[in-house]
């Protein structure tokens, strides 16, 4: 390696020494879009969004990625000729970190267990797939970061996977509304657990995230503890989106698929995750409010 080359990989490297910016590298790399906005990583991250700014033009500078405005927002990608060397380098410490058994004393029993419970429950769908399911959620959910209660939450990620597959293949026809955003951890939350009050068993609401984070945003937990909501973060499935009657995103931008027969709507609420609680307050009542029409459209009153 030549003098050059070394001082090259060096402001790499350095560049990447930071856990906030390995986080907005590793939004932007599985991002299905493959860009990332400020806005994206500071929901992520919980971080204010100057703060964010200033470590995604460290990235820029060093080569990483990209940047395009288009309108208001400055969007951020991997730059193409580093694209190989940042997913090889994310890709190799997220393979250890996405080894739960080592956190969950026989977590390879407990999945079995959920298996073999869910199969029966579900006898529609085949014993091999329930077991592929529950497997891929607990992974799912534990590259996310530290889950607590890795099992029981696996179980019931589990379960609402093996409920779209049935309303896929013709199951119970109570419409359906997915709420989407980036972590899962505030808007789609509030609006799912609104939804839930007001309409009851005549909808059936679900939240998902394009990068969940991994546990719900502190000054949105009291809010959904008043809806008597107990949600976490998990991630968007193909499965959820092909099961909803309604997708409706809010700040994720187009990662959901789109199919014939879904009605898709984009909401421009504000991000609970900068906001004081006065501000979550505020937001609250605006999805609120959008709730409330939703449920009109779909003959719920």
């Amino acid at each position: 390696m030549s003098a050059d080359s070394a001082d090259h990989v060096a402001h790499a490297l350095k560049a990447l020494a930071d856990p906030l910016r390995l986080r907005a590298l590793s939004l932007i790399a599985a991002s299905p879009s493959g860009e990332a906005c400020v806005e994206d990583v500071s929901e992520l991250t919980s971080v204010s969004q100057p703060t964010v700014s200033h470590h995604l033009r460290v990235l820029k500078d060093a080569g990483l990625v990209t940047a395009e405005r288009r309108g208001t927002w400055v969007w951020y990608r991997l730059a193409p000729e580093h694209r190989g060397a940042v997913r090889a380098v994310l890709g190799a410490f997220e393979a250890a970190e996405g080894r739960p058994a080592e956190a969950v004393p026989d977590l390879d029993r407990h999945l079995d267990r959920i298996a073999g419970d869910l199969a029966a429950r579900y006898p529609t769908i085949g014993t091999a797939r329930v077991r592929d399911v529950v497997r891929d959620s607990s992974t799912a959910l534990a590259r996310t970061g530290p889950r607590a209660h890795l099992v029981g939450l696996t179980e019931r990620f589990a379960r609402q996977r093996l409920d779209d597959l049935v309303r896929i293949d013709g199951g119970p026809a109570v419409p359906r509304v997915l709420f989407v955003c980036v972590a899962n951890a505030g808007r789609s939350q509030l609006a799912a657990a609104l939804l839930q009050r007001y309409a009851g068993d005549a909808v059936l609401a679900r939240s998902a995230g394009s990068s969940p984070a991994a546990a719900i945003h502190t000054h949105v937990r009291p809010e959904l503890a008043a809806l008597g909501a107990d949600g976490f973060p998990k991630p968007l499935t193909d499965d959820a989106v092909r099961a909803a009657d309604v997708v409706v995103t809010m700040g994720c931008g187009d990662v959901c698929p789109v199919y014939p027969g879904i009605r898709y709507e984009d909401w421009a609420v504000g991000d609970p995750a900068l906001a004081s609680p006065d501000g979550v307050a505020a937001i609250r009542a605006d999805i609120d409010s959008r709730v409330q029409t939703l449920l009109t459209t779909l003959g719920v009153s």
